[in-house]
């Protein structure tokens, strides 16, 4: 199976190149270094790095946390970052510094993987979340370099495709060293999957800590705005039509905010949202204060924390269409109250644990989460009551970047 699982990785290589060309005219970053895609590297790395691979924007954050609390615990720590996105790599390049390392993951084929490993050369190896790939666990176990699965979490949905691809994806479980699991839940479907849990830690993006400036100016521009604001956080295709369609006459109780999950989709959300009928004020494009406007569009990158600071309550990109849901928590660490659609299986126990909290409001459709939102926005009350819940849940499941930081090192010893 797993032969013809690399024939396939090679013959789909033209196709990947393709992509990446096409990709690349919108994003430049798919541009850069289309090579090491192919694992081949040509700057000069000291050999022995830990390396950990974040594949996009929210692995990169989780990954920013535990490289915080690594570096506290051996301040010589070095690192080489490897990703699979422009925002991941993006997000990792804020991470660096002198005598770190950031490189493209290649694609899974054997001889991409091989040259991956022969030129880096790293100590240990540390996949944030999911990023399992076949080739890549099988060339790091024959050379006998320990790689972990860290703050894993396994779906029932990504559970059911696992166990159908058994013959190829529960040998590559089976061979990493450990998985550290988000959940007992996750646990158990990771130990199906084939892994050796050694740990449930829980999930890092507890840990960790909104930009306290950025906070701030959030806030200091939210408190004379007239109208309470709500906002669609890490909106995903589809689910912003949605939600224009469903405003019309409502979009004047309260003030909208929309901040798409894709940079590259920041103009077309702003054109689809004048397409509406509604008057636009882009991020970009404020001074001193945010310009009155029906809907804001929220089209920068590394801000969310001044986005939260603004709502009062925080619509749940990807939760309105089958698409998981996004990460919850860091809107509970900023004190926003989430309203969250049916589709949340990615985070699906921290958002059970949310909404069993009284930090998150679980609803069935668009109109649903609109009616909520202004509903919940414009009631000082039951609104104050969410955000004192919202900082309480964040503290009381902390903990699981100082547990995964130890269990690094002690591969390292």
């Amino acid at each position: 199976m797993r032969l013809l699982y690399s024939l396939s990785m090679y013959a789909a290589q033209p196709l990947l190149r393709r992509k990446l060309l096409r990709r690349g005219v919108a994003e430049p970053a798919y541009g850069h270094a289309v090579e090491q895609r192919f694992g081949r590297y040509t700057d000069h790395v000291e050999p022995g790095l830990l390396w950990i691979h974040a594949v996009s924007l929210g692995e990169t954050r989780a990954c920013a946390i535990l490289l915080e609390r690594l570096r506290a615990l051996r301040p010589d720590m070095r690192v080489l970052l490897t990703h699979g996105t422009a925002t991941g790599w993006a997000e990792g390049e804020r991470l660096l510094r002198e005598g770190d390392s950031q490189a493209w993951l290649p694609w899974d084929t054997p001889k991409s993987v091989r040259r991956f490993l022969n030129h880096f050369q790293p100590s240990a190896g540390v996949l944030i979340e999911t990023e399992v790939w076949p080739n890549l666990v099988d060339a790091a176990k024959e050379r006998g370099m320990p790689l972990v699965l860290a703050n894993a979490r396994l779906s029932e949905k990504s559970l059911a495709k696992t166990l159908r691809l058994g013959s190829l994806s529960r040998p590559a479980y089976a061979a990493l060293s450990a998985v550290w699991a988000q959940t007992e839940h996750d646990a158990q479907r990771l130990a199906q999957a084939g892994a050796t849990v050694k740990g449930v830690f829980g999930n890092l993006k507890f840990d960790a800590s909104p930009d306290a400036g950025q906070l701030e100016q959030g806030r200091r521009w939210r408190a004379p705005w007239p109208r309470p604001v709500v906002m669609f956080a890490s909106s995903r295709e589809g689910e912003e039509a949605e939600l224009f369609r469903v405003l019309g006459r409502t979009a004047a109780q309260v003030q909208w905010l929309v901040v798409p999950r894709h940079p590259q989709r920041f103009e077309e959300v702003a054109a689809l949202a004048t397409q509406h009928g509604f008057a636009v004020s882009r991020r970009s494009a404020w001074a001193a204060q945010p310009a009155p406007a029906d809907v804001w569009i929220g089209d920068s990158l590394g801000e969310m924390a001044l986005y939260y600071g603004l709502s009062d309550v925080a619509l749940l990109g990807g939760s309105f269409a089958p698409l998981g849901g996004q990460n919850l928590i860091e809107a509970a660490a900023c004190g926003c109250v989430v309203v969250m659609g049916p589709h949340t299986f990615n985070f699906a126990e921290a958002a059970q644990l949310a909404q069993e909290a009284g930090v998150a409001v679980r609803v069935q459709s668009m109109e649903e989460a609109v009616r909520n939102a202004i509903a919940l926005a414009g009631d000082p009350g039951p609104l104050g009551r969410a955000v004192e819940a919202a900082t309480a849940f964040c503290a009381s499941h902390q903990g699981a970047a100082g547990k995964t930081a130890e269990a690094v090192l002690g591969l390292l010893r």
